[in-house]
């Protein structure tokens, strides 16, 4: 499926795997993986690929927050990406590690990003060539716009969300979460004091946007999903989950896939809400 930015309508935010295999020598494209496992990397990968650790490579590991500016700015530049780079971007669990890869660059203002529809599960499906040898590119200087506020709530938002239902708030982790009958999914340390969600959100698990092939479903399928739930876009939109990167996956859906005008990624999510001394929180 072919889907157009909301925001500028010129660039297309989903290649096929085809797309990808014709570019892989494309000086102009670089591609890059983000995984869950962040040993699949070196196990084997797209020819060309580079290779980003979540854990310590995009996140500040002292700060709980994204990579700063200069870091990101470093990140980008040892890649051999410059300003004017088409970054496709993929991974393992449908996207899910990539989309929040996709969240963070646009944070920083790089224009064209993109991601492989079906990520690493259908590049494999398919046979394609895989190789464990991590390229060596030319460093570039890269400069990163200021962060992009707009596209990210932070915990006084999401606090005004729930109480003035000021926005919508879409909780995309599993149903046994939000119930909090769980804490985190299994194997996963980051976690909480409590369980349950934000007072007034709807839980739309992020993996519903998706088919069994990992690509995303159609944007027909995608309004049902989200609009079944009172979720159209006629008011703003904060996604959340435990640590972001779940709500990264549906934030690229409701934001550049149905061209939402007004969606944020709540990162902070239930990692800050549920450890959050006097917050309300809500169970069924």
């Amino acid at each position: 499926m072919t889907v157009q930015t909301a925001s500028t309508g010129q660039q297309t935010v989903l290649v096929s795997t085809e797309w990808v295999l014709q570019n892989l020598k494309n000086p102009k494209v670089r591609i890059a993986e983000v995984d869950v496992d962040t040993k699949a990397y070196a196990e084997g990968h797209v020819p060309g690929a580079v290779g980003w650790a979540w854990d310590t490579q995009l996140c500040d590991t002292l700060r709980r927050d994204i990579i700063p500016k200069d870091t990101f700015e470093q990140l980008m530049g040892s890649s051999g990406i410059a300003n004017d780079t088409t970054v496709v971007l993929y991974g393992d669990n449908n996207n899910w590690f990539a989309a929040w890869a996709f969240w963070q660059l646009k944070v920083y203002g790089h224009q064209d990003v993109r991601l492989m529809n079906g990520g690493r599960k259908k590049w494999i499906a398919e046979g394609r060539e895989l190789v464990t040898e991590a390229p060596d590119y030319p460093k570039t200087s890269y400069t990163a716009k200021n962060p992009d506020t707009s596209i990210r709530a932070f915990l006084p938002e999401a606090m005004k969300a729930s109480q003035e239902r000021a926005a919508q708030l879409v909780d995309v982790r599993s149903p046994q979460e939000f119930s909090g009958e769980i804490l985190a999914p299994p194997g996963l340390p980051e976690t909480c004091q409590r369980g349950g969600h934000i007072p007034g959100a709807k839980n739309i698990p992020w993996g519903k946007a998706c088919n069994e092939d990992g690509t995303f479903k159609s944007v027909e399928e995608l309004k049902l999903l989200y609009g079944g739930a009172g979720i159209s876009g006629a008011q703003p939109v904060i996604a959340y989950c435990r640590i972001g990167e779940r709500s990264s996956h549906t934030w690229f859906v409701l934001k550049h896939l149905l061209g939402y005008p007004n969606v944020k990624n709540y990162d902070g999510s239930w990692t800050e809400w549920g450890n959050l001394v006097a917050a309300p929180v809500e169970k069924p």
